[in-house]
């Protein structure tokens, strides 16, 4: 264990949000040292609840500017949480390091915010793990490494790195969204900084979470479309789900998203 990872296991255990300390959409609550902002729908909890990791340079703050999607989640009665990744070194804007010890110390605070959110009325387990793009790489990590933090999850415009873990945990409930035209994170990867980094391919990714989740088949159980987006489904054990949903666009959250995952949860629940 790295001291970055130990100084924050022991910063989690020992701060938090003093009690009855107000935070909301306007005011971040905090963890130690860390981060993270929530917009609640009207009415009494518990909610169920979207935890959005921002992408690469982004802040929780960013996340819940995207009105759009924030309204059609509270619309529905759910609650957005928006965490803050650590501040990149050398840029603006914050990141989510996904692997490696420092990955490991994100699943820690992101376990440390699902446990702080029923003072907000929220239900912890009916939270939904999801990020864009640098946000959705962490998410997949975590779901490889500990599928029980979170009742779902749902990763947009990334998947994992290469070398691509060697087996994830299961069973898993996770949908896979992704933009067929993405050339920042291409469904097959691409490598960054002379090959240093390579994107790992989102089908072989989702092969990982097939085989976690003992699905039938390689190929997908059934298809669909609603909407812009095609819908690859496979039949797996009990207590797991797998779902991917293509859409046209390129590297962003689309349109329509959210209505999309409510659906989602709707079917897997």
């Amino acid at each position: 264990m790295n001291r970055l990872r130990a100084a924050l296991i022991l910063a989690l255990s020992i701060a938090g949000v003093a009690p009855g300390a107000a935070c909301d959409a306007d005011a971040p609550c905090t963890i130690g040292e860390r981060t993270y902002q929530v917009a609640l729908p009207e009415g009494e909890g518990p909610h169920p609840a979207v935890m959005l990791l921002h992408g690469f340079g982004g802040s929780g703050a960013g996340i819940l500017r995207m009105r759009g999607t924030v309204e059609a989640f509270r619309a529905a009665g759910w609650a957005v949480v928006a965490p803050d990744g650590l501040p990149r070194e050398g840029g603006n804007g914050r990141r989510w390091s996904f692997r490696d010890e420092a990955g490991l110390a994100d699943d820690d605070f992101l376990r440390a915010v699902r446990d702080d959110l029923g003072r907000h009325g929220i239900d912890e387990a009916r939270i939904v793990l999801s990020g864009f793009s640098n946000g959705a790489f962490q998410v997949a990590y975590l779901a490889c490494r500990d599928p029980g933090a979170f009742a779902f999850y749902a990763p947009v415009a990334g998947g994992f790195w290469r070398p691509h873990p060697d087996a994830c945990a299961g069973p898993v409930r996770l949908l896979q969204t992704h933009g067929w035209a993405d050339s920042t994170v291409p469904l097959e990867g691409r490598p960054l900084r002379g090959g240093t980094w390579v994107q790992g391919d989102v089908f072989e990714g989702l092969a990982l979470f097939r085989r976690a989740n003992g699905c039938t088949w390689d190929a997908p159980s059934s298809y669909g479309t609603e909407g812009r987006y095609q819908l690859r489904r496979w039949d797996c054990d009990e207590g797991a789900a797998l779902e991917m949903a293509l859409h046209p666009g390129g590297h962003g959250i689309p349109a329509g998203w959210a209505d999309l995952l409510l659906g989602w949860v709707a079917r897997t629940e």
